[in-house]
């Protein structure tokens, strides 16, 4: 039985990487591990137990949507060298 070169050469690089990607995938996997060792998952969300001052819970407003018009508006302003942007005291 008489193999061909080409066909013996592409085995043993197919050999080679299959066995490359399975290694670099076990290491990869026990970096990560590893580096997640220590790392424990929060009991509650941080967010809901937000309080003020006098101990109410702080509630969140909803999304406010601003309106280009304004934005474009404040914009041209500034650059004209008109007042800073509400908020922003210059």
């Amino acid at each position: 039985m008489n193999v061909n070169p080409t066909v013996l050469l592409t085995l043993i690089l197919l050999s080679l990487m299959v066995g490359a990607g399975a290694t670099s995938a076990v290491w990869g996997y026990r970096l990560g591990r590893g580096a997640l060792q220590g790392i424990t998952q929060p009991d509650a969300r941080p967010v809901n137990n937000l309080a003020d001052e006098q101990g109410k819970p702080i509630r969140r407003e909803g999304l406010t949507f601003l309106k280009e018009d304004d934005i474009l508006a404040g914009v041209k302003a500034r650059i004209e060298g008109g007042s800073a942007a509400p908020g922003n005291p210059e």
